[in-house]
């Protein structure tokens, strides 16, 4: 066999699975003290907010609204309906993590300690449209704090009891990856 170019080669290994990979969400690891909030592969340590079904081992919820894909979670705006899922776990005091890419007309919830955060394109600042952003909730005590791309976006109070992460799947596309925690 005669190589006739490095990138032949290169796209043949890759096509094999044996050359490189670049890096995705399967190639992720948490910071230090992190732990991961959704595995990528399947809705393990979700549930159903209404009617509390445990969402473990299904890569879908609520008819396809929510949809494991890709090592992703997203959100289908083509299936209707205004449905949260959240986390089986309850949080008081916590860091959590994620990356998202808001799709088109995305008016998507997060629900944690009383708070509601909306994820709007307008109403987020330094949104990057068509981009993937970073976000992060901390609560300590009293404070609670919403971070979009390292800038905070409001710090308000917390209720007292702890509760579950919850996503609402309103309007628009919305996908979700790298989602971790810390508390």
């Amino acid at each position: 066999m005669r190589l006739l170019s490095g990138g032949f080669l290169l796209v043949g290994l890759t096509l094999l699975g044996t050359g490189p990979r670049s890096a995705g969400a399967d190639d992720f690891k948490p910071e230090a003290g992190f732990t991961l909030l959704f595995n990528g592969k399947d809705l393990t340590g979700w549930k159903t907010k209404k009617g509390g079904e445990a969402l473990d081992k299904k890569d879908e919820a609520y008819g396809k609204r929510f949809v494991v894909m890709d090592e992703k979670l997203v959100i289908d705006p083509k299936v209707k309906g205004d449905v949260t899922i959240e986390t089986a776990k309850q949080f008081k005091d916590v860091h959590i993590k994620f990356e998202y890419l808001p799709g088109k007309g995305c008016n998507n919830d997060l629900f944690i300690r009383g708070q509601k955060f909306d994820i709007t394109p307008k109403g987020v600042k330094n949104l990057k449209e068509g981009e993937w952003n970073q976000f992060e909730i901390i609560i300590a005590g009293d404070k609670a704090e919403f971070k979009n791309n390292g800038e905070t976006q409001r710090s308000a109070k917390p209720g007292e009891a702890a509760t579950p992460f919850g996503i609402r799947a309103e309007f628009g596309e919305i996908t979700f990856r790298r989602m971790r925690f810390k508390e």
